[in-house]
């Protein structure tokens, strides 16, 4: 998961771009399974969205991480158009 903030106005044409342009990019690598995109509700904290996705394995995490397309995703637009984020990493307990 990863909770973030945009340049862009929350809800302008850019901000849904990104999220759009995320979801598209993203769910097209392979190992990447469930993955949703969040507009935050709570007063608790003020993050404005999320990206949550799972992984069957580390290896498929690993993947994901070095795959182009991800790669990609974080060099042309994460690093200009995110402001702040969160990133939270969970592995189920057994």
């Amino acid at each position: 998961m990863v909770i973030f903030n945009l340049k862009h106005p929350k809800g302008s044409p850019e901000a849904e771009r990104f999220l759009s342009d995320g979801k598209r990019i993203l769910t097209s690598i392979p190992t990447v399974r469930n993955f949703g995109v969040f507009d935050q509700t709570s007063a608790k904290n003020d993050y404005d969205y999320g990206f949550s996705m799972d992984f069957a394995s580390q290896a498929d995490y690993d993947a994901y991480n070095a795959h182009p397309a991800h790669v990609g995703f974080v060099e042309e637009r994460w690093k200009t158009e995110v402001e702040r984020f969160l990133e939270i990493d969970f592995e189920e307990k057994e």
